[in-house]
């Protein structure tokens, strides 16, 4: 893909940030046993419960050694564990599920119990705009404040054909649907009918949400989580090379509607256990990444709509295993590089649910996380400044190439300082060499970012430098 041709970027959420990691983790069990997380490098936190207090009187506790007792614990816990699932009005990220955004039809896959007419065609549109308005209101009140907004609904794929393994029952109950209505036709007439119906639903029910979060909270970047999915699993195969299919990019191409309806796309690069310290796992990410950069511009707008890759500091089928530095380079590295505005880092209650996992977190904040956050946030500035001339982010010249936005570890330092994490060091004309050979700009809308050549480097190094000695020299006046 000819970077050089690219539509701009939407500009970024914070300005001078060409790329933002947030923070969106459950920390009410860690908060419970006094455990801190240090989220100083995030640049939006959202914790997707409300706080509990966990006051206990112990001389009760060792008085009240009853069945009674027992029972009000277990009460308690369960009310603790509901309280996980509730979302804090007016955070940085409002993650809606299915249950907090109108009312989504869907299925329970073990019950079998139908909600809000099962499938969309059956749903009541009316109805469930009248209580997304409701629900906007409550978790997003400020009309002003700025932010992401993430609906989560996964029950059901908007096109038919995606609706694969457990989601037939989408299918079959269409299917059925429209042979209650006319007995006379054929099963394969009955699908025709019910494909194009559900999709039209589908659609409708969708694109409506999207355009009811827009016009109420213009400020925030509405899409939907998982969309758009590249589906390159096969990673044990020897040959795995990771990029999408032409039939799924065919298929996103079919969603036209929704990449025009969405501010924002929410891709999800979750990484096995199989997939760790895998340069696989490296090919995954970036082929994920660039597929949602390509629909981003399918719209026609002036500008690209911002992507936002969600991922886990744990492996999705092992939680209590955190990604390693090389798994944090295969995915927020990767995201970083191609062109991402940022990541989310998400977790489950259950990742974080007891003593143990919650000092392990903290543990992984400080020791290795924030630090990398730190490094990669601030060279994806340094390459904007320099190369960008601030206008624009950095991104691959080739997105399959193995080059990340990095300090050099031989001229910055990140240093934690009063609970804070500063970089130490200045570039070198080398650094800024290397990084024009390695990466090309993206403007931002309206913006001229034209990479700057070696001789304008040069002279905006030695500008910058002798910005930085002013500044400085002040700074110790000033003291002294």
């Amino acid at each position: 893909m000819d970077l050089e041709k690219q539509l701009d970027a939407t500009n970024p959420l914070f300005e001078h940030q060409p790329f933002t990691v947030t923070w969106n983790i459950p920390d009410v069990v860690c908060k419970k046993f006094n455990i801190s997380l240090d989220t100083s490098p995030f640049k939006g936190v959202a914790t997707p419960a409300k706080n509990l207090k966990h006051k206990a009187d112990s001389s009760t506790e060792n008085n009240l050694e009853t069945s009674w007792f027992t029972c009000l614990r277990q009460i308690h816990n369960l009310i603790s564990f509901f309280l996980f699932l509730l979302q804090v009005p007016g955070q940085f990220l409002s993650l809606f599920y299915t249950d907090r955004l109108g009312l989504y039809p869907h299925v329970d896959l073990t019950s079998r119990r139908k909600f809000h007419g099962g499938i969309p065609q059956r749903s009541n549109l009316r109805a469930s705009m009248n209580k997304a308005r409701a629900d906007i209101n409550y978790y997003i009140p400020s009309k002003t404040t700025r932010g992401l907004a993430v609906i989560d609904w996964e029950e059901w794929r908007p096109l038919w054909d995606r609706n694969w393994g457990t989601k037939r029952i989408y299918q079959s109950l269409s299917v059925a649907h429209v042979l209650q209505t006319n007995r006379s036709l054929t099963v394969q007439e009955a699908t025709e009918k019910a494909k194009q119906q559900f999709q039209e639903a589908a659609k409708s029910f969708m694109s409506g949400m999207l355009a009811m979060g827009r016009a109420m909270r213009p400020n925030y970047l509405w899409g939907f989580y998982l969309f758009p999915n590249c589906y390159n699993y096969g990673w044990h195969e020897a040959d795995y090379t990771g990029q999408c299919s032409k039939e799924v990019r065919r298929q996103n191409d079919e969603l036209l509607w929704l990449w025009e309806a969405s501010t924002a796309l929410y891709p999800s690069v979750y990484l096995q256990e199989s997939l760790a310290d895998d340069p696989k796992a490296a090919l995954m990410v970036r082929n994920r990444v660039q597929e949602a950069l390509r629909v981003s511009a399918l719209p026609g707008r002036s500008a690209t709509t911002p992507v936002f890759v969600y991922m886990r500091p744990v492996f999705a089928d092992q939680n209590r295993r955190f990604l390693s530095q090389v798994d944090l380079v295969s995915t927020i590295g990767e995201s970083a590089a191609v062109g991402a505005s940022g990541a989310v880092l998400w977790g489950a209650s259950a990742d974080y649910d007891d003593q143990a996992s919650c000092k392990a977190l903290s543990s992984y904040l400080t020791s290795t996380l924030n630090p990398y956050i730190t490094n990669v946030t601030a060279a994806a500035q340094l390459c904007s400044n320099f190369l960008c001339r601030g206008n624009g982010r950095c991104v691959r010249k080739s997105y399959k190439s193995n080059h990340y936005l990095h300090l050099n570890a031989e001229n910055f330092r990140v240093v934690r300082i009063q609970s804070r994490y500063l970089v130490v060091g200045w570039p070198t004309f080398a650094d800024l060499k290397t990084l024009s050979r390695r990466f090309t700009c993206r403007c931002y809308k309206g913006l001229s970012c034209s990479p700057r050549t070696h001789r304008e480097l040069t002279k905006a190094l030695m500008f910058s430098l002798k910005q930085g000695l002013y500044k400085k020299s002040r700074t110790l006046i000033k003291n002294a």
